[in-house]
């Protein structure tokens, strides 16, 4: 169970990384690039992403509804 201490760590961890490390739009943009790579190495049946497939999808959609947080691009 997530409490409230754990959200407030997790929260000040973002905060601080968004704010001393890297701009939201710069870490969407690299998201969205790591996305595109494994979706094309999928594709093309590319040996050493094979074995991971299945945790490829679930990483694609997290990592797609993080970018989106970030900086919403579709967006409608």
């Amino acid at each position: 169970m997530i409490t409230q201490d754990i959200l407030n760590e997790v929260q000040a961890r973002l905060n601080n990384l968004f704010t001393d490390e890297i701009d939201c739009k710069e870490m969407a943009k690299i998201i969205r690039e790591v996305n595109n790579a494994l979706s094309l190495s999928v594709m093309r049946d590319c040996e050493t992403v094979k074995f991971g497939v299945k945790n490829i999808d679930d990483s694609f959609y997290w990592l797609n509804k993080l970018a989106e947080v970030l900086d919403p691009y579709l967006d409608v």
